[in-house]
């Protein structure tokens, strides 16, 4: 699989002008680097594929989309929910991507990349171990973080459209290739009622605005959650920028329903943009 974005197709758009013919680029944008070789015709990927110079001209041009190169031809990492009438896309970084979700991006990339995002989402949360639960995958960076020093992560993805878009991302491999990470694809709202008590040590709360899943901001949600948590297991709850005049609101509504459902310690994080809390 080769992914690349505006950013691998100008470096080799200006390695080309420079008249060189090896370069160290990335097929799976900036997470590896592979010599790559330069000629004539284009770029030729995994000592075989040859990739048109004309090709990489058009995607140097697009520096919202993530390409996917296959048989001579780039088509754009998006998918499009019939259900929840949403479109997917992946967009490119200097480091791993995001997923716009209709245009809004699902983490901070303004003086922060989306893995560095979601390590300040991890360290928020404090040691972690025994089970997690991830209640929003998306593109699986937090579940996949956690699930290197946790026992076992379960993470959940109401969209089928954006574990698609996952799967095409290469930096969320490891969501799907890590054996102690289970996927599971539903409405968190339900599916978290059916765990047992205790089940979990911690859950990342990782939702997307409110304006998109107000039920994952509710009261009924965080009783759900504070009854699946173990005695003492905490909760990180990502909101969004405290001192945004939406953020700030949306945080002093958060911090009073998670106190209703029982959880004492609701400290605000700004750092990682959330709240945590504890059982």
């Amino acid at each position: 699989m080769i992914v690349i974005s505006h950013i691998q197709a100008r470096e080799l758009l200006e390695a080309r002008k420079s008249g060189l013919e090896h370069l160290e680029s990335s097929v799976d944008l900036n997470r590896s680097c592979q010599t790559v070789r330069l000629d004539a015709q284009g770029v030729c990927f995994h000592g075989q594929e040859i990739v048109p110079w004309s090709l990489l001209e058009s995607i140097a041009g697009n520096e919202n989309s993530c390409f996917r190169l296959e048989n001579g031809r780039a088509e754009p990492v998006r998918a499009f929910s019939e259900r929840f009438g949403l479109a997917y896309s992946l967009y490119p970084t200097e480091s791993a991507p995001t997923m716009l979700v209709s245009g809004i991006p699902m983490h901070r990339i303004k003086g922060i990349d989306p893995w560095g995002d979601s390590q300040a989402k991890i360290s928020a949360l404090g040691r972690v171990g025994g089970r997690i639960l991830d209640t929003a995958s998306g593109l699986g960076y937090t579940a996949v973080l956690a699930a290197r020093a946790a026992e076992h992560v379960i993470s959940i993805e109401l969209d089928p459209a954006a574990r698609r878009i996952a799967r095409a991302n290469p930096w969320s491999q490891e969501l799907f290739e890590k054996e102690n990470i289970s996927l599971l694809l539903g409405d968190t709202n339900d599916l978290i009622a059916g765990f047992v008590p205790g089940a979990f040590q911690a859950i990342l709360h990782d939702p997307p605005v409110i304006g998109l899943a107000g039920g994952l901001y509710s009261l009924a949600f965080y009783r759900q959650a504070f009854r699946a948590l173990e005695r003492r297991g905490r909760m990180f709850h990502y909101i969004g920028n405290p001192e945004s005049r939406s953020g700030a609101g949306t945080t002093r509504g958060v911090v009073q329903r998670l106190r209703q459902a029982g959880f004492r310690g609701v400290d605000p994080r700004p750092e990682a943009f959330g709240v945590t809390a504890i059982k």
